[in-house]
């Protein structure tokens, strides 16, 4: 049965393909437990660029000399370490052993100083203590070739023992949820967010039970352009969930991408779709802003699952709302769209500032129904061919009933295994910007086993994605201070360097700052601005080159604003970016740009 419903009333509806199947849940006792990750280390491996090779008869490590040795003590200061020569590897490097057990960051600094301290060091790393990879116990989990196929698959078991998603809240903008075994203390109060009686179909508009009471429709009940036959209910909310955070090694069915993290489920989508104004106040509330008429989200998600989508161009109204999350530090994931077209055509997925998702078969090539383009950023597992993505659904054919299991195929199956992904990296580095994930997301994918044109930076590795946060060194952002007289776009200062932080103030009521960003083609400008005290209420603008308003952000006082612009040419192209004096009086502000 198809579950990608798009009528012409409703301008939102979910990504998924196909639904085929489903499976009984089989619980099987089990003593096992998650194998620990040790992080912790007592040893540095450090390699001189004058050693050989062992078998060629390399100096043992105890006869260092005196003037290595005191860089070596030298550098140890710093973190209060000591350290000695215990062997050399067969491989001509150098064991150190020190005088106490640090984190891995800690011994990542440490060795980090020691090579600033001695040119004469190749390379200097802490010497980690490895455990046997995590293999959880689900009976369902040899099932979920999405997790660890060689070819289309997510490379996810290496990545479990180094994060889980602890800590970290995914907010599943979708069907809402059915209660499950599987899911079992993994969902948190969420909120039903569908204003219209008729699309919730649960008797009301919005209130706070986000459960998912059934999106089946009958012959003709979302009007004209739509197939006539009679849909069951999709379960498509409870399906997203656990592929991103199904319980996992409980000996009961399937696993999750970041089973340590936990779903606030907002229900947008009923029968026949969902309303984007609906759908965008939905992105606001999740990421921790505040929705009139709605409760304050006691937590916050700093993930939102969007797999959803509809035609046309990026409106307005989603792009602020997009904006919105992503002043607060939320990621927003979405789903390119099935409907094999360019995604340029796919709305959200064409909105600036968002992590757009193709999906690959389990051969790793382009999945027939997957939309492709340069609005694509990463492909992840959405099965294809026969090979669906298992996960937790629900036995009711338009009503609920029994917890169960199901595969289903789409976009919509692809993308909470990139926000879960997400996840993973943001429990390890919760530090983490929006724009951050996604390039490491990207840097990190590797290379497609099949054909997949039009389909970003390639597979999303999850363990690649989480190492390369666990290696990552922070490096204070390059700064600026604003030059006057900046009121015009004639006289915008210049910003050269992504990652930028630019320390600026307005003087007066009628002040304007103006900045220019020359952006390379295929890139996405995103400014952010922080106002200087909760009484400063100042706008952010983004323009072209010849004065066309193409973002605005207008939040209150004390609240950040931030404005996206892609340049979709195939030449670099100037944008301009404006602070403009609203409120609270003169003072300061900062404004970062990356691209």
């Amino acid at each position: 049965m198809t579950h990608h419903k798009m009528f012409p009333v409703l301008k939102i509806c979910a990504a998924a393909l196909v639904a085929f199947g489903s499976l009984a849940a089989h619980a099987a006792p089990s003593d096992a437990a998650p194998t620990k990750v040790i992080t912790q280390t007592d040893r540095l491996i450090v390699k001189y660029k004058d050693a050989v090779d062992n078998s060629k008869g390399a100096v043992p490590a105890r006869a260092m000399s005196a003037a290595r040795e005191a860089l070596l003590a030298r550098a140890g200061q710093q973190l209060g370490a000591t350290m000695r020569a215990l062997r050399a590897t067969a491989t001509g490097a150098n064991v150190l052993q020190l005088s106490r057990s640090m984190s891995l960051d800690e011994a990542r600094a440490l060795a980090a100083e020691l090579k600033a301290r001695d040119p004469d060091v190749e390379y200097a790393e802490p010497d980690r203590i490895m455990v046997p990879l995590f293999t959880p116990n689900d009976p369902m989990y040899s099932q979920q070739w999405h997790y660890f196929d060689a070819k289309g698959g997510l490379n996810l078991p290496a990545a479990w023992d180094k994060s889980t998603g602890a800590g970290i809240n995914v907010a599943v903008i979708d069907t809402g949820y059915r209660p499950h075994a599987d899911l079992a203390g993994q969902i948190l109060p969420g909120y039903d967010f569908i204003t219209s009686a008729a699309i919730a179909g649960d008797g009301n508009g919005r209130d706070s039970d986000a459960s998912d009471v059934g999106d089946n429709t009958t012959a003709g009940q979302c009007g004209g352009g739509m197939p006539a036959q009679d849909e069951a209910s999709s379960w498509h909310g409870t399906h997203v969930a656990g592929t991103i955070a199904a319980k996992t090694n409980n000996g009961v069915g399937v696993a999750g991408v970041a089973y340590g993290a936990k779903i606030v489920p907002v229900r947008v989508l009923g029968k026949c779709g969902g309303y984007t104004s609906d759908i965008a106040d939905a992105m606001v509330w999740a990421s921790g802003g505040t929705v009139t008429g709605a409760p304050a989200n006691p937590n916050k998600a700093r993930v939102l699952n969007l797999s959803l989508g509809g035609s046309g161009t990026c409106d307005t109204t989603t792009q602020n709302a997009i904006n919105s999350a992503r002043s607060r530090g939320a990621v927003v994931v979405v789903a390119a769209g099935n409907s094999n077209i360019n995604a340029a055509n796919s709305n959200p997925a064409n909105c600036a500032g968002v992590i757009a998702v193709a999906a690959v078969g389990r051969s790793g090539g382009k999945a027939s129904y997957s939309n492709y383009g340069a609005n694509v950023d990463v492909a992840a597992p959405g099965g294809d061919s026969g090979a669906g993505i298992l996960s937790t659904w629900n036995a009711g054919t338009s009503t609920p009933a029994g917890d169960n299991y199901g595969y289903m195929m789409g976009t919509s199956m692809a993308t909470p295994h990139v926000a879960g992904v997400a996840a993973l990296m943001l429990a390890k580095n919760p530090n983490l910007t929006p724009d951050e994930v996604e390039a490491k997301l990207k840097a990190t994918a590797r290379a497609f086993p099949a054909a997949c044109s039009g389909c970003g930076a390639g597979i999303v590795d999850a363990a690649a994605a989480v190492n390369a946060v666990s290696a990552t060194v922070t490096v204070a952002a390059p700064t600026q201070n604003e030059v006057e007289s900046n009121n015009y776009i004639s006289s915008a200062n210049a910003v050269g360097v992504s990652g930028t932080v630019v320390n600026g103030s307005l003087s007066s009521t009628t002040d304007n700052d103006y900045f220019v960003v020359q952006v390379p083609a295929g890139k996405t400008l995103t400014a952010t601005l922080t106002q200087g005290s909760s009484a400063l209420d100042y706008d952010l603008y983004a323009y072209n080159a010849g004065g066309t308003q193409l973002a605005l952000s207008t939040n209150g006082a004390g609240v950040s604003d931030a404005v996206s612009t892609a340049n979709t040419a195939t030449t670099t192209q100037p944008r301009y970016i404006r602070v403009r004096y609203h409120a609270g009086g003169a003072g300061k502000y900062t404004l970062k740009f990356t691209w």
